[in-house]
């Protein structure tokens, strides 16, 4: 790592020598490979041949759900080469993360550039106990989950802001706030969007042994409540055990990127606040909960804008990222105007459009990634090889606990490959919930150990939409950061979840403890 290039004090806990050189060699071999950017369209290029083959060996299978037969598609005939072009445009606008990204940190620029985070930072640092920083980021990354895919625009690069702030190395910080967003992402003291989505696709699947049966969004709930104290736990542990100090002391990259978003918030963490500052942060916390009082009232009444016709929140999650623009947004002006930083809307603009030239590499990335998670899915590979897994688990023969312990595996591996939570559930729930269920699991125990193996591989798989933007987040930092860096970083991270995760489970199914609100671990076949 260029920006850090001295080794760690001796009072500094070590990892071992043997996992070093294995994360040394991960970080080596990864950053051997192109950058990002011809990466993915490599990427893309070996799934438009491996389509062209895998159609001439007429691939394909049942998808269990609907019964319909999958093909592997042809990306290099005459449709799908028309398709590459006509869609390209389209495939780069519908990119799930590019929007998310862009739309908030328009207010996130304004928060850092009017030195809201700052300043915000330095009473951060003067509240928390030094002792438990990084246990809060992670757990506070667990938590951002409450708002979808959130986390990782705001909480991941705020991470690496905080490190550096107090001097540690902000690669570390970044690890550890995008191993609590993704890696936990299925943990939460609430109940999120993700906890109905699940359990439609689960009760669909458990009727075709029960017809009566039904699954509650509330289904996991007691162990997912637990699993946020774990993660936090276990993410704690590897950051300040392994990953800070293979990293070593943090040193300022002078060939790393303009980082002037963050070089008020990295200034001086621990000096006090000014008398501006601190009316600024007044003023700020005073909007911030005018604009959550706001939210609360376009979404808390049954009648309310943010409600669906029928009461439904679908309104208020598919508006999350605008309203988090706008939190961030007010609380920055009102900081500024207060504390001195804006005097006129020229200085708001300017900040916005400095905010936006900086992710000017990341949306060119975005283009190609988005051409390549396009293109996969039009080949139906993902889904054949979905498939494939599930029979080769199910031809395994494995039974009880070990059979649980094979589907996290699986489910992980097959994370790996379709990112979305709920595709691959849709694939999955049809096969293993009536196999378990016929096997004495109930729904909800497939169901939960599903969501461990979808968590767990997330941190690690250059497959999920956010990975590019996460590297470009790090690039700030340390300019020769690239997939062996990060995927360095988060491998022992999924390992320890994984490992503890699991091992929480089958401690959960021996003590026959409930997974939630009348939420059984056991199911009896009738007859």
């Amino acid at each position: 790592m260029s920006a850090s290039p001295s080794a760690p004090s001796p009072s500094t806990p070590q990892p071992s020598s043997r996992l070093m050189r294995l994360l040394d060699r991960v970080e080596r071999v990864g950053n051997r490979l192109p950058a990002p950017l011809t990466l993915f369209a490599i990427f893309c290029g070996v799934v438009a041949i491996a389509s062209w083959v895998a159609s001439l060996l007429e691939l394909s299978v049942v998808h269990p759900g609907t019964g319909k037969t999958i093909e592997a598609v042809n990306l290099l005939d005459a449709a799908g080469l028309r398709r590459m072009f006509t869609e390209a445009v389209g495939n780069f606008t519908a990119f799930p993360p590019l929007g998310t990204v862009l739309v908030a940190m328009i207010g996130i620029g304004v928060a850092e550039r009017s030195g809201l985070v700052a300043a915000a930072l330095k009473q951060l640092v003067g509240a928390v106990p030094k002792v438990a920083l990084t246990a809060t980021l992670v757990f506070a990354g667990v938590m951002s989950s409450m708002a979808a895919d959130a986390g990782y625009v705001v909480l991941t690069p705020l991470g690496a802001v905080i490190f550096a702030g107090v001097g540690r190395h902000p690669l570390a910080g970044l690890a550890a706030a995008f191993a609590g967003v993704s890696g936990g992402f299925s943990a939460n003291l609430l109940l999120t969007s993700l906890d109905p989505l699940l359990a439609g696709f689960t009760q669909s699947a458990a009727q075709v042994v029960a017809p009566d049966y039904l699954v509650a969004p509330t289904a996991n709930y007691y162990f997912m409540v637990a699993s946020v104290f774990l993660v936090t736990f276990v993410g704690a542990f590897v950051t300040t055990r392994i990953v800070e100090p293979r990293l070593g002391p943090w040193r300022p990259d002078p060939d790393a990127p303009d980082t002037d978003t963050t070089d008020a918030a990295t200034s001086d963490a621990t000096a006090p606040l000014t008398p501006a500052e601190r009316k600024g942060l007044w003023a700020a916390a005073a909007t911030f909960l005018l604009s959550l009082g706001l939210v609360a009232l376009l979404a808390v009444p049954t009648d309310g804008v943010l409600r669906g016709d029928d009461g439904g929140l679908e309104p208020f999650y598919k508006s999350l990222v605008p309203l988090i623009m706008i939190v961030f947004l007010l609380p920055g002006l009102a900081y500024g105007m207060v504390a001195g930083t804006i005097r006129s809307d020229k200085a708001v603009e300017t900040m916005t459009g400095d905010t936006m030239a900086t992710m000017g590499a990341y949306i060119v990335l975005a283009f190609v990634a988005a051409q390549f998670v396009a293109w996969f899915g039009w080949s139906n590979l993902g889904l054949i090889f979905a498939v494939n897994g599930a029979e080769a688990l199910q031809a395994t023969g494995l039974t009880g606990i070990a059979l649980l312990i094979g589907f996290i595996l699986v489910s992980s591996i097959l994370n790996l490959f379709i990112g979305s939570a709920s595709a691959k559930w849709a694939i999955m729930a049809p096969v293993f919930v009536p196999m378990l269920m016929l096997m004495g699991y109930s729904p909800e125990s497939v169901q939960v150990a599903y969501r461990i193996g979808d968590s767990i591989t997330n941190i690690i798989t250059p497959l999920l939409p956010y990975f590019p933007i996460i590297i470009a987040f790090a690039q700030k930092y340390d300019r020769k950061a690239g997939l062996g860096t990060l995927i360095a970083a988060m491998v022992p991270y999924s390992v320890a979840f994984m490992l503890a995760w699991t091992v929480m489970l089958v401690a959960w199914v021996l003590l026959g403890l409930p997974l939630g609100p009348d939420a059984p671990l056991t199911f009896t076949p009738a007859g």
